[in-house]
């Protein structure tokens, strides 16, 4: 897991260096960030990790990274604009582009090197209390870079840079084994196209829980887990 989050962010990473000025504020699809934005909320949900590690582990884990997009006040259109607002602000703290990337290249690298020096097995609190293995946890820092990259590169009109490793991961947590965990029970194969199929195809059976723009057109979404991951703006 944690290989597979370094690949991701490092592409991440690689990707937005030498974004230019006007480029930073390009509208996403995760309305009102703005590219920025985006990546401010990105190195925010990572940068939670090192409290975490620090405080003293729980005794067994009790959530799964599915059960981690259960829908509850974490969802409430008021905690909602609560993210929104700290991502706007984080970007405007920070001198933008480059400035920016070194930020958030700062901090996975960082949490990169806390995270391999963890047991095997440890258990963190999450910053809402949920107890959860590390590994668990991580998965869903990898939907994070990972999802919001394609955001990301949608909104740069780039090709995405989606890493394979992230892309099973997430589709794995998203369709589970067989696919039944949201009745999609073809799974695709392939990178970043696969996944942006596999979340086209959730996109046309959920309902978001938080707004964004589809990745296709006439999509509405119902399931919590699919629309969660879809929209990818926990913490």
């Amino acid at each position: 897991m944690v290989e597979a989050f370094r690949l991701e962010a490092t592409q991440l990473t690689q990707a937005l260096t030498g974004v230019s000025a006007a480029e930073w504020r390009l509208p996403t699809r995760c309305a009102p960030w703005k590219v920025d934005d985006l990546l401010a909320h990105v190195r925010v949900v990572i940068a939670w990790l090192p409290d975490m590690l620090a405080a003293p582990a729980p005794t067994r884990a009790q959530v799964s990274a599915a059960e981690y997009y259960r829908p509850d006040g974490r969802f409430t259109p008021d905690t909602n604009a609560a993210r929104i607002a700290l991502a706007q602000d984080h970007a405007a703290e920070q001198l933008r582009g480059a400035a920016l990337v070194d930020d958030f290249n700062a901090t996975w690298q960082q949490v990169d090197r806390l995270c391999q020096a963890e047991p095997e097995g440890r258990v963190v609190r999450t910053r809402h209390g949920a107890p959860m293995l590390l590994s668990e946890f991580l998965l869903t820092r990898v939907v994070e870079v990972a999802v919001h990259g394609l955001d990301l590169a949608d909104a740069l009109r780039h090709e995405p840079w989606l890493t394979s490793q992230a892309a099973d991961l997430v589709q794995d947590l998203l369709l589970g084994p067989d696919g039944t965990r949201i009745g999609i029970h073809e799974r695709p194969s392939g990178h970043a196209g696969a996944l942006m199929a596999c979340l086209n195809q959730v996109a046309s059976i959920c309902q978001p829980i938080t707004p964004v723009a589809p990745l296709a057109p006439s999509t509405s979404m119902r399931n919590d887990l699919g629309a969660a991951i879809r929209c990818s703006t926990t913490d």
